[in-house]
């Protein structure tokens, strides 16, 4: 029996932008804010908290992420909820989605899905693509707002068209399923493969049953084998499954380039 795999409504946390080198030395609180421009959270905790006094929405976001994931401070979900209003309040998208995060979560703050949605959708509005996808989920699951699977695809198109690897896997399975979207193979099968070019085990492990099938794309016992073996060396047990099934349909020459295919996708990735 060929198994898909499941669990479109993963959340996740807010991206925090690309990492830039920190200035050396101490920021005081009354240096000019052009100072703060591009923080991160590579940078020291005391520019970090000097540039989030002074207002910077960043800085603000990165304190935020810091506190909490417990990465260099311990974890403290109010503090982290606090960092990332200040942010979120001045229109900054990713502090956006990553207070509505904490909303949907009910970490640092009671859990309240009509704050999370309320947070996720205006980061969306902004264009931002987990925000975007956060508000997908929403209206998959009918939390925080009337289950509406063709409002759950549109958002996830939205953001799996600026190439949100989890975006683009449900996008697949709305596709797959026929939920929001017509039923589709071809549709479903470009959007997991999309997903799965990017190291999405859920995409790669359901690209895998469509080449088992023949589904949206030509029937390929090797190419199916190569996806499971991917998707399961990132430790999904439905693609380890699928992989031993099809091994029993296939020869030792097929196994053999399937997990040749397999190791010249990592390698070339690396």
């Amino acid at each position: 029996m060929v198994t898909k795999t499941g669990a479109r409504g993963l959340l996740s946390l807010g991206m925090l932008g690309v990492a830039l080198l920190a200035p050396r030395g101490v920021l005081s609180q009354d240096a000019p804010a052009e100072s703060c421009v591009n923080a991160d959270v590579t940078w020291p905790m005391d520019l970090l908290l000097a540039c989030g006094v002074l207002g910077d929405a960043r800085a603000q976001n990165a304190l935020g992420a810091l506190y909490d994931d417990g990465e260099g401070v311990p974890e403290d979900d109010t503090r982290a909820v606090n960092w990332y209003r200040r942010a979120a309040e001045q229109g900054f998208a990713p502090a956006q989605s990553n207070l509505g995060l904490m909303y949907d979560k009910g970490e640092g703050v009671a859990k309240d899905d009509t704050e999370a949605v309320r947070w996720y959708r205006l980061a969306a509005q902004q264009g931002y693509a987990q925000g975007e996808y956060n508000l997908g989920v929403k209206y998959d699951d009918g939390e925080g707002v009337p289950e509406d699977d063709a409002e759950a695809a549109r958002w996830y198109r939205l953001s799996a068209e600026r190439g949100f690897a989890r975006a683009q896997y449900n996008l697949g399975a709305m596709y797959d399923n026929g939920e929001g979207v017509p039923e589709d193979d071809f549709e479903a099968a470009r959007w997991y493969r999309r997903s799965a070019e990017q190291g999405y085990w859920f995409a790669q492990s359901n690209l895998g049953v469509l080449y088992e099938k023949g589904e949206g794309v030509p029937q390929d016992r090797v190419f199916a084998y190569m996806w499971y073996d991917l998707s399961a060396a990132q430790g999904s047990r439905v693609a380890l499954r699928n992989c031993d099934s099809l091994a029993e349909r296939m020869t030792p020459d097929q196994i053999a380039e399937a997990q040749r295919l397999a190791r010249e996708w990592v390698e070339k990735r690396r």
